[in-house]
């Protein structure tokens, strides 16, 4: 069978399909490749590229849906490609069913088959195929880059001869993949970087990525994210109107917000709304990634730039992914070749529309000459249930030193009933035994309470070095058994020598477990 992927047609689209690389590995799995010429210019792969691959370059995109038996896109089909589609062939594109359902029926009805990417179900097995993730993270880092180019001054603070120059304040509403791939992007420029997500699991991810997560004094049971694929859930007006009143808060203070929330099959929620935009600061900025559904800001104007009356310039371009043409085509044809692979158990260069498989039932949206959307909900669940810890109040200095008196006084209070207890019991045991044996069993005493006040005063994760230390050291009883190996009974010496045996392996032993155990925390 041969892959085909044609230009896209979609006005400003730069993305392709197939790449020459993964052209490379859909052969490995049997597939002859074939490409229009001039499809993957836009993106940096020329011709020459693809024919060095073993790609056949046709001329038209007409011979190209001919000869292929599964055509590869980006953008969904438009009236005059999805004539071109006959019966038996595979489609293998983002589409969007629930807004394209004419489409959907008519190419049921002509018997293709279609599998929209923009519907892999969102479970660990299929992650290599999530080309949406992979289109979100890609729209995430460009949001920031294109906010920085629009942004007067630097991400990072500094301090200069010329004068000192504060970091900027960076808001990013919904932490999801693009919300994330923001969140990394910058962070890493410098910049103070504050998130807000409804799902409270996201927090720990926001903080381990160097951001701070916005906290609401707001309770409310969010729906964990395997029931609606990994997405939030819609929130009650009274959580809503919470969150507003935080955002209301923080508008005067952010230079930049980029907002990418968005829940499938619904119009983008207005977050950011327009007395926010006039509380902000002249030169500041705003990233609307929802605009293609009406944006998180409704000032928003799809696939243009503004700037307000009080110098808020607010971006709603559409096209993020095809901005970086070359790395989205690689990861999106990436994901074209695992889905392949796995239509292609065999490696025999066939399909086989497995239907009971739960990735390719759920991106299959039209096959047999029947329309498959919806599908069923996948047998796993997307995302493990997560419980969310709650924060831990922060105590005032007082409520601290208060709690440190308090500690202190019980560990002075254990410490002096122990040594009462102790000295007492040493002299019950003075009275009745002789002054030689005393000598000893004090030392012993002593020797017994200092080894326990350090081990118990040693962090967890060092006590098993310290263990072995203590074992090596505590191997001075050799001195012991080397004075009385002289010793004139048999019994003594045999004794004694044992004793020095054990104990060297003691010593060696113990000091070459610590150098192996201590070389596993030294990077060279």
């Amino acid at each position: 069978m041969k892959i085909g992927a044609p230009k896209e047609v979609f006005e400003g689209e730069n993305r392709v399909a197939m790449t020459p690389d993964s052209a490379l590995q859909l052969q490995k799995l049997g597939y002859d490749c074939a490409i229009e010429s001039g499809a993957g210019a836009a993106a940096g792969f020329s011709d020459a590229a693809y024919k060095e691959a073993g790609v056949e370059v046709l001329k038209t995109a007409a011979a190209l849906y001919k000869a292929a038996d599964v055509v590869a896109k980006v953008r969904p089909p438009n009236e005059t490609e999805a004539k071109r589609l006959t019966e038996g062939q595979l489609l293998i594109s983002f589409f969007w069913p629930a807004q394209n359902e004419a489409q959907m029926k008519q190419l049921a009805e002509k018997g293709a088959s279609v599998i929209a990417m923009d519907m892999v179900p969102r479970i660990s097995r299929a992650q290599k195929m999530d080309a949406l993730s992979s289109m979100a993270n890609i729209a995430g880092y460009r949001a920031v880059i294109e906010a920085g180019n629009n942004f007067g001054r630097f991400f990072t603070g500094q301090i200069t001869a010329a004068g000192k120059v504060p970091p900027a304040k960076v808001l990013i509403v919904g932490a999801g993949v693009a919300g994330l791939a923001a969140i990394g992007t910058s962070t890493s420029l410098g910049a103070i970087t504050y998130a807000f997500d409804v799902r409270p699991e996201v927090a720990e991810q926001v903080e381990s990525m160097g951001a701070q997560f916005v906290y609401l004094d707001f309770k409310e049971e969010q729906q964990d994210g395997a029931a609606s694929g990994g997405y939030a859930s819609v929130s009650s007006p009274e959580f809503r109107e919470a969150q507003l009143a935080k955002f209301r808060e923080l508008a005067p203070e952010m230079d930049i917000v980029i907002t990418t929330a968005l829940i499938p099959n619904r119009e983008a929620p207005e977050l950011w709304t327009e007395d926010m935009v006039k509380a902000m600061k002249p030169g500041s900025v705003i990233v609307d990634l929802a605009a293609e559904k009406g944006g998180n800001c409704k000032m928003t104007v799809m696939d243009d730039k503004i700037v307000t009356d009080n110098g808020v310039t607010i971006i709603g371009y559409t096209d993020f992914p095809s901005r970086m043409a070359a790395q989205s085509s690689t990861l999106y044809a990436t994901n074209i070749r695992h889905m392949m692979t796995d239509l292609t158990p065999d490696k025999d260069g066939k399909v086989n529309h497995n239907m009971e498989d739960d990735v390719i039932r759920g991106a299959t949206v039209a096959h047999a000459g029947a329309v498959t959307f919806p599908p069923p909900p996948p047998k796993v669940a997307a995302i493990a249930a997560a419980k969310p810890k709650e924060k831990v109040k922060e105590l005032t200095s007082e409520q601290k030193r208060a709690a440190e008196l308090a500690a202190f006084k019980a560990q002075t209070k254990n410490q002096v009933t122990l040594l009462v207890v102790g000295a007492a019991l040493l002299l019950a045991v003075g009275l009745v035994a002789p002054a030689s044996f005393m000598q000893h069993f004090i030392v012993f005493v002593l020797a017994v309470f200092v080894g326990f006040q350090v081990i118990w005063n040693v962090s967890h994760s060092l006590h098993t070095p310290l263990m072995a230390i203590t074992n090596a050291i505590s191997s001075i009883i050799i001195l012991g058994a080397l004075m009385q190996i002289g010793s004139g009974s048999f019994l003594v010496i045999v004794l004694a020598a044992l004793s020095v045996f054990m104990a060297g392996i003691n010593i060696f032993g113990g000091f070459l477990v610590t150098r192996r155990m201590l070389a596993m925390f030294q990077k060279s």
